[in-house]
């Protein structure tokens, strides 16, 4: 039995279509077909239902995918022990490091299909348009995103604190509630410097902010920590970078989340989606 021919099945059932598969793979349609007959031949059994409108699996064809998977990824394994560098997984992400994306690239690196991280530092606008263009395998967006260019799988939630400075009026309460901070005290950054977390934040504000937006967050938390009234949210795994002696993170009262999301091109197989959201998932 061929790795090759495993290797083979397992796209097709990725992409449950011989033509897309064998564009996957470089390769002509009818060698895949070929391949795919012959493993069936070889363990004894049929696999795959094909017709001409789809491709499933035959219940031996599910349990032989399980199989296959793990013992690709043990081959995988060995040319990475051997020296044979892993694929390369280009993520965007922001510029700040966080618990959860150490933990995702220790998965992605140990999971079925071992991959090299690659992170790469952009504006969320620009992490979209790269994903789109085949730039980025992957990106993390989190707050109010929907699109029609890209994939957006939400894969976890991460609470809203309040962020004050020292000589807050609530800077001693264990919680607070948005209603009894002062309107004209809080501080957003621009619309353009992170779309989909600034909507996010605007929904679930109870009333519009009293300042227009202004300037990007380094420049909103100074503005905070010098205003004895000033504040803004962040999400709780945004302030993992953004840590400072002079402000304060108070958890909301009632408490309030984001979420966060995987994006991929529309090409990418399911899958392979399922995977990304599952290394980032809580």
């Amino acid at each position: 039995m061929e790795l090759r021919a495993l290797q083979y099945f397992v796209t097709v059932t990725e992409e449950l279509h011989f033509g897309r598969a064998a564009q996957r793979l470089g390769i002509v349609q009818p060698a895949v077909s070929q391949q795919i007959a012959r493993l069936e031949r070889e363990l004894g059994v049929r696999l795959l239902d094909r017709t001409s409108r789809r491709v499933r699996l035959t219940p031996a064809g599910e349990r032989v995918l399980a199989a296959a998977s793990k013992t690709l990824a043990a081959a995988a394994r060995v040319r990475v022990a051997a020296g044979e560098p892993a694929a390369v997984l280009r993520i965007g992400v922001a510029s700040c490091a966080t618990r959860r994306l150490d933990r995702a690239v220790g998965r992605l690196g140990d999971g079925e299909r071992p991959a090299e991280p690659r992170l790469v530092d952009l504006p969320v606008a620009a992490r979209l348009d790269a994903v789109r263009d085949g730039e980025l395998d992957l990106a993390l967006v989190r707050g109010a995103l929907a699109s029609t260019a890209v994939t957006v799988a939400r894969a976890w939630s991460e609470p809203l604190y309040a962020v004050l400075g020292h000589e807050h009026p609530a800077a001693r309460k264990p919680a607070v509630s948005l209603h009894d901070l002062d309107p004209y005290g809080l501080r957003l950054p621009a619309r353009d410097s992170d779309p989909p977390m600034h909507d996010a934040v605007l929904a679930a504000l109870p009333v519009a902010p009293l300042r227009p937006p202004a300037g990007d967050m380094l420049n909103v938390l100074f503005e905070v920590g010098r205003d004895p009234e000033g504040w803004t949210l962040m999400a709780a795994e945004q302030l993992d970078g953004s840590r400072s002696e002079r402000l304060l993170q108070v958890p909301l009262d009632p408490p309030m989340t984001v979420d966060g999301h995987v994006v991929t091109s529309l090409a990418t197989p399911e899958p392979c989606v399922a995977s990304y959201v599952a290394a980032f998932a809580d």
